[in-house]
């Protein structure tokens, strides 16, 4: 266990993090399924939707730190070219 008063802060500022990170975690994990439900369904529209809210979801994460920038620029770029490919596709 921590003994000075900064090792003891240090401890609540983690637990806290911690936390808010696995809610973040958490909820882009739900939003991704969202976005692969619409996917298989094949609704252009709503697929956008979702996108753009997982794409915005992303940007948070990783302007929090919660996950790497170059990470989430990867997973909304694979994202984007399914969802280009879904628009041609039913076009």
């Amino acid at each position: 266990m921590a003994h000075s008063l900064s090792a003891k802060k240090r401890v609540r500022q983690n637990a806290k993090r911690r936390t808010n990170n696995r809610a973040r975690r958490s909820s882009m994990k739900t939003q991704l399924k969202r976005l692969e439900t619409a996917m298989t369904e094949g609704k252009v529209d709503v697929v956008t939707t979702e996108f753009n809210v997982t794409s915005r979801k992303l940007d948070q994460m990783a302007s929090k730190g919660t996950m790497h920038k170059k990470t989430a620029a990867r997973k909304k770029s694979r994202l984007a070219k399914r969802l280009h490919a879904l628009k041609a596709k039913k076009a």
